[in-house]
C-alpha cells in the first residue's frame, strides 16, 4: 500500500464530508429554487477554470525544467577543460567501435539464434510504448467530450433524485453503485472478479438493503401529505438507482483513461475539457426535460443570497469534491472508492438526526455498520486473499 493509496483513502473521507454537506445544501436550496437541471449544469461547467490552472502549471512547469536543464548545462560546461576536445574525440572512436561490434555481435546472433529479440530493440520497444502512453491536449479533450455527457447525466439524476426524496435515501441507493462498478470493471477488462471483491460488495450490499428496510421517522411528519410524498419518493428512488448505474460506467471510464497514477491523462485537465464540453453543448437538455415534465419551467434565482448559495455550492459540492473524489478513483481503484463512497450512509444519518432530528432504528444503524466493513474488506482484499491462501 503506497503513498498514493493511503492519501486516496484520505481523499476519500474527505469528499464523503463534502458530498453529505453538499446534499443538504442543495436539498435546501431546492426548497426556494427547485431547478436541478439549472444546479447540475451550473456545478458541472464550472470545472471549466481547471484548464486555465492546468495549462498555467504546464508553463510553470516548462519554465522550471528548462531552467534547470540551463543550470546543469553551465555546470558541465564549466567543469570540462581543455581535454574536452581530445575526450571526445575518444568517446567517438569508441562509440564506432561498438556499433562495428554491435553489428557483428547482431550477424552472429540472426545466424544461430534466428527470432530471438535483443535486449537493445526491447528496450527500443519500451521507450516507444511509454511515448505512446503521453497523451496529446486534443486526445484528452477527446476524452473528456466522451464522458462529459455521462458525468452530467449522473450528477443530473444525482440532483434530481434530492429534489425528490432525502438525502439519506438518495445516498443509499446511490451506494448501490459498487455493484455496478464490480461487473463492468470486469467486463471492460479494468479489474478481476476475486472472492475478497464479491464478498466486499455483497457485505456492502447487503448492508444497503438493511437501511433500506429499517425505519426512520421525524417529529414532523405527520404533517406531510403521504400520497404526493410516496409518489414523489418513487420518481426519486428510480433517479437514484440509475445514477447509481451511470456514476458505476464512469468510474471504471475514469480509472481506465487515466491510468494506474496519472500516467495517461492529467485528471486536471481532464474535468477542465468536462466543464468545458457541459458548458457549450448541454445547455439545450432544459428544453426536452422541461417539455416531457421531468423539470419544472426554467427560472433565474429571485434573491442575491440564493444566488450565492447556489454558486458556492457548485464551487465546493461539485468543482472541488468532484476533483477529489477523481484522484481518489486514480489512486485508489473503482471498487474501494466506490464502496467508499457508501460510507456517505452513516454520514448522512448523522447529519439527518442532527439537522433534521430524525430516528433511525436499529436495523438501520446496523446495515450503516455493515456497508463500512464492507469498504474495510474491499480495502484488505489482497492480504485477505494470501492470508486465507487463495
Amino acid at each position: 500500500m503506497g503513498w498514493r493509496y493511503k492519501v486516496g483513502l484520505v481523499l476519500i473521507a474527505a469528499v464523503v464530508i463534502i458530498w453529505v454537506s453538499s446534499a443538504e445544501v442543495t436539498q435546501g436550496i431546492f426548497v426556494d429554487y427547485k431547478q436541478p437541471f439549472a444546479v447540475t449544469y451550473l456545478g458541472a461547467s464550472l470545472m471549466v477554470i481547471y484548464l486555465p490552472i492546468a495549462f498555467l502549471k504546464d508553463c510553470i512547469w516548462n519554465l522550471i525544467k528548462k531552467h534547470s536543464r540551463k543550470v546543469s548545462d553551465l555546470k558541465n560546461n564549466a567543469c570540462h577543460g581543455p581535454l574536452e576536445f581530445i575526450e571526445g574525440q575518444k568517446i567517438l572512436e569508441m562509440e564506432i567501435q561498438r556499433s562495428f561490434d554491435r553489428k557483428n555481435s547482431e550477424i552472429n546472433l540472426l545466424e544461430h539464434e534466428e527470432g530471438m529479440p535483443l535486449v537493445s530493440r526491447t528496450q527500443d520497444d519500451a521507450s516507444i510504448i511509454k511515448t505512446r502512453k503521453e497523451m496529446t491536449t486534443k486526445d484528452i479533450a477527446t476524452y473528456g467530450f466522451y464522458i462529459a455527457p455521462l458525468w452530467f447525466v449522473t450528477e443530473y439524476l444525482s440532483n434530481a433524485a434530492l429534489a425528490r426524496t432525502s438525502v439519506a435515501s438518495t445516498t443509499v441507493l446511490s451506494s448501490t453503485s459498487g455493484l455496478f462498478t464490480l461487473f463492468i470493471g470486469a467486463f471492460l477488462g479494468n479489474d478481476s472478479l476475486t472472492v475478497a471483491k464479491v464478498a466486499a460488495v455483497l457485505v456492502s450490499m447487503a448492508g444497503v438493503v438493511m437501511t433500506t428496510f429499517g425505519k426512520t421517522w421525524a417529529t414532523d411528519d405527520s404533517e406531510v401529505n403521504t400520497s404526493s410524498t410516496s409518489e414523489r419518493t418513487l420518481i426519486g428512488d428510480l433517479f437514484g438507482l440509475t445514477s447509481a448505474m451511470t456514476y458505476g460506467l464512469f468510474t471504471v471510464l475514469l480509472k481506465k483513461f487515466c491510468g494506474e497514477e496519472e500516467e495517461k491523462v492529467d485528471v486536471q485537465k481532464l474535468f477542465g475539457y468536462v466543464g468545458l464540453f457541459t458548458l457549450v453543448t448541454l445547455w439545450w437538455l432544459v428544453w426536452p426535460l422541461t417539455a416531457v415534465g421531468i423539470e419544472p419551467k426554467f427560472t433565474v434565482p429571485h434573491s442575491v443570497k440564493v444566488d450565492e448559495v447556489v454558486l458556492a455550492n457548485g464551487l465546493i459540492g461539485s468543482v472541488l469534491s468532484d476533483y477529489i473524489w477523481a484522484l481518489s478513483v486514480v489512486w485508489t481503484t473503482p471498487l474501494v472508492a466506490t464502496l467508499g463512497m457508501s460510507l456517505t450512509i452513516p454520514v448522512a444519518m448523522l447529519a439527518d438526526m442532527v439537522i433534521h432530528g430524525r430516528h433511525y432504528s436499529v436495523v438501520y444503524i446496523l446495515g450503516s455498520i455493515q456497508v463500512f466493513a464492507g469498504f474495510v474488506i474491499a480495502n484488505l482484499s489482497d492480504r485477505l486473499l494470501k492470508f486465507l491462501g487463495l
